[in-house]
């Protein structure tokens, strides 16, 4: 599947509890598997919250979990992040592996 649309959230003043907590519940498999037409997901901590970012085969399949999946899902997560967080997207241009 090829990757062509990305996301990247920035969640001020969020935790790794707070991350755990929420992708447990947005994501497949207890937060072990990633949504239909997400190609790759990476996360982590920063020096004032925590950042996600989302490569998705389309923006259509990003959209589509974002309104049926994520927005609910962070309005319901007991100790979750807190909602909507500061986003970037970007049509990618080029991708590289190792």
């Amino acid at each position: 599947m090829t990757t062509t649309f990305g996301i990247i959230h920035r969640f001020k003043g969020a935790t790794t509890e707070q991350y755990e907590n929420t992708v447990k519940v947005v994501h497949p498999d207890g937060g072990k598997g990633l949504p239909p037409g997400q190609t790759r997901h990476v996360a982590g901590p920063t020096e004032d919250g925590f950042v996600v970012v989302a490569f998705w085969d389309s923006e259509a399949s990003w959209v589509q979990f974002r309104d049926e999946t994520l927005l609910p899902g962070l309005a319901k997560i007991e100790n979750g992040l807190a909602g909507p967080p500061e986003e970037t997207s970007f049509k990618v241009h080029n991708s590289l592996s190792a």
